[in-house]
């Protein structure tokens, strides 16, 4: 190993592939994105360019609706890290505890990671469906018929609604996660605390916690990333409505550029979506300290 290490030939030969691909793939969609984003172009004719018109409209014009897309991510990496986030957590230490049927119920919890989201999107419209989904069909049955709502057609439902499949599909990913850590954790210490007479919340509030910092650290950043370039699900269950309701940053841009051939301000979407992610990323990692930092 060493040996390969000091011939900087062999590194060039074994990295070159990966680094081209990350950077054709990753590094020159974005530089194009920000050339892009400085210019009024409708994919067609020749580009002009207008310095940054385009940020100074999202941040400037209500007609642009920027701010309350990012509004409405802000609102879901919220709901993602203090409801999604506690439940996987939970699920996960009561399932390290090596409860019985524990590989099932892994596999279980982790089955909806798997499944495309579109699919699972067609599975919520039906679930969601005013007329036969099973969600009006269940509250009138309870007795509950003003509860019913068209849960997707309606401004004040829409975007919870549009949550609760996110919540679902990824509750799993997030507790496969934790439970990894968990797993990780010396069971002597474990076993010190309770010969100590600690019970199972001390145990978990007190020790397992504390150890699983880091990975809780991972898990918010991947929840807040992901509500702030959230796109798949929104797209097929709402595509951004009603009215707006449900509007995201990434379907605001697919919005521009698709269905007015906006690409100048399309691409300034984008680089300000790519520009949160950094951002709170670096945030959250510098608020959730750990002892390898």
């Amino acid at each position: 190993m060493d040996k390969i290490r000091s011939n900087k030939l062999a590194l060039f030969l074994f990295l070159f592939p990966a680094a081209l691909l990350f950077t054709g793939i990753i590094i020159l969609p974005i530089i194009m994105s920000a050339i892009y984003s400085f210019q009024d172009w409708d994919g067609m004719t020749q580009a002009k360019f207008i310095g940054i018109g385009n940020y100074k409209e999202l941040f400037t014009s209500e007609s642009a609706g920027y701010l309350r897309t990012v509004g409405n991510a802000f609102l879901l990496a919220v709901l993602s890290v203090f409801i999604q986030l506690p439940i996987s957590l939970g699920l996960a230490l009561r399932i390290a505890r090596g409860i019985k049927g524990e590989k099932f119920f892994m596999t279980v919890f982790f089955v909806p990671v798997l499944l495309s989201t579109v699919v699972i999107g067609q599975l919520w419209l039906k679930i969601y469906n005013p007329n036969y989904g099973i969600l009006n069909i269940a509250l009138k049955n309870l007795g509950l018929e003003s509860w019913c709502h068209t849960w997707l057609g309606e401004q004040k439902t829409a975007l919870l609604s549009v949550f609760v499949p996110q919540l679902w599909q990824y509750v799993g990913y997030h507790m496969l996660l934790m439970y990894a850590g968990i797993k990780n954790i010396s069971p002597d210490v474990i076993e010190a605390a309770k010969i100590d007479g600690a019970s199972d919340w001390q145990i978990s509030t007190r020790i397992i916690i504390p150890l699983l910092k880091p990975v809780l650290k991972i898990c918010v950043i991947f929840a807040v990333t992901g509500s702030l370039k959230a796109f798949d699900m929104i797209y097929v269950l709402t595509k951004g409505g009603p009215d707006h309701a449900s509007e995201v940053p990434s379907t605001l841009m697919v919005s521009k550029i698709f269905l007015e051939n906006r690409y100048g301000l399309g691409s300034a979407i984008a680089v300000t979506i790519i520009f949160l992610c950094f951002f709170f990323a670096v945030l959250i990692k510098k608020c959730i300290r750990t002892e390898e930092d």
